[in-house]
């Protein structure tokens, strides 16, 4: 049988759970019901919108404005504060729902995750079937709504379920794409920003269909990398595996709501600089070493992004870690303004378990002496320093030794 993706997202996940838990208190109106959002104070008015309701919706409130531009549009908006404590117990629930429908969950954020339906298609049925009964039984037991993608392709079912919302299932295989996206205009595409959607305006690529069609290489003359990709998504492109994370797995990581969006590559390259050391910190502390490393962008629109590789050779290192997670913010990044950033490590092994070469290592050690020799060298004073780094903030704070260019501009 040929891969069958699914891609479920919460329909308005803050505002529904927030909703819940109101009328659960014993608060007769429901939240979904009124124009309504979640975010902002509600004495100070400021702050972004998080979540709206359908009502709000109709008065053009959108995801990410500001609280005070809402409120110019619907002077009776309601405003109620975010709980995440109350979010995060709610992912879990649906997260540990969905496992036991099929084991092949990755979780892509706090309200959203693709499922990997292949390998339980015989026991459920058809896609399609098997996804309404799961969005019903949804909406059964927890009280709130999803919308599920289902495609071939992890980028296509992400498509599909944005589609017209709430609480309904879309389709979009491979085969489906010229009448389903194409005709859609290019920001809608995943992963297509303001910048990036701008940027092919001005090329007269103002539909995902214009993009699909367009060379491939005056694409990435203008775009890089980035550009690439979206074409490849443009015209169904993508090889990307359903990455299953067992309940049991364990990782370090750390992110940070920076002060300001982070406007240019270097200043997201600062964060991440003092992330990694971070991470690379608690690593060590623990007597681990990581096999795999991901970053994560928020963006000032706050939608969420990730990207993470596996390593030929696990590694505890500040310099191996932050220069990974550039890499992959390379990748990422599309433009936009950069609110949030994190770095997670995964794959945890023993400082003390032996470690398998492979065949590009096996290679290395073929090199000469005095060149095989030279790495260890500068390898093992690298260790000791952090080491040592390690040692004294244990000792005397966080603080008290600093990277140069971590130190804030006067």
């Amino acid at each position: 049988m040929e891969k069958v993706i699914f891609h479920i997202d919460v329909n308005s996940a803050y505002l529904s759970w927030s909703a819940l838990e109101c009328l659960a208190r014993g608060e007769g109106t429901d939240l979904r019901s009124i124009p309504s959002i979640i975010g902002g104070d509600m004495e100070k008015r400021h702050g972004v919108v998080l979540a709206k309701s359908i009502p709000a919706k109709s008065f053009g409130v959108k995801t990410g404005e500001p609280i005070v531009n809402a409120l110019r549009k619907c002077p009776r908006l309601l405003l109620h504060p975010p709980d995440h404590t109350l979010y995060h117990r709610r992912s879990q629930e649906l997260m540990a729902f969905l496992s036991h429908i099929s084991p092949d969950i990755e979780k892509v954020s706090v309200d959203e995750c693709y499922m990997d339906y292949t390998s339980v298609a015989e026991k459920y049925g058809s896609p399609y079937s098997a996804a309404t009964q799961i969005k019903d039984s949804i909406y059964e037991k927890f009280g709130y709504t999803v919308n599920i993608g289902i495609s071939n392709r992890k980028v296509l079912a992400k498509m599909a379920s944005d589609f017209r919302k709430p609480n309904l299932v879309h389709t979009l295989y491979l085969s489906e794409i010229q009448e389903k996206m194409w005709p859609l205009p290019v920001s809608s595409l995943y992963m297509c920003g303001q910048s990036s959607a701008e940027a092919l305006r001005k090329l007269e690529i103002l539909t995902i269909g214009d993009l699909a069609a367009a060379e491939k290489s005056v694409i990435a003359s203008h775009l890089k990398s980035h550009g690439i990709m979206l074409w490849e998504y443009a015209n169904g492109i993508d090889d990307s595996e359903v990455i299953t994370e067992q309940m049991d797995l364990k990782g370090i990581g750390n992110s940070i709501t920076l002060k300001e969006d982070a406007l240019t590559k270097e200043d997201s390259y600062r964060a991440l600089l003092g992330l990694a050391e971070t991470v690379a910190g608690r690593l060590r502390d623990s007597h681990q070493f990581a096999g795999m490393i991901s970053t994560e962008i928020k963006y000032n629109t706050f939608r969420r992004v990730s990207h993470q590789t596996t390593l030929s050779t696990p590694v505890h290192s500040t310099d191996v870690i932050y220069a990974k997670a550039c890499s992959l913010f390379d990748e990422l990044w599309d433009g936009t303004p950069v609110r949030l950033l994190g770095i997670r490590t995964s794959k945890l092994v023993p400082e003390d378990e032996p470690i398998q070469l492979t065949i590009f290592d096996m290679e290395q050690l073929q090199e000469s002496t005095s060149d095989a020799c030279a790495k260890i060298f500068s390898a093992t004073k690298q260790q000791k320093l952090e080491q040592a780094l390690d040692s004294i903030r244990k000792k005397y704070g966080a603080d008290s030794v600093i990277r140069g260019s971590l130190l804030h501009k006067k």
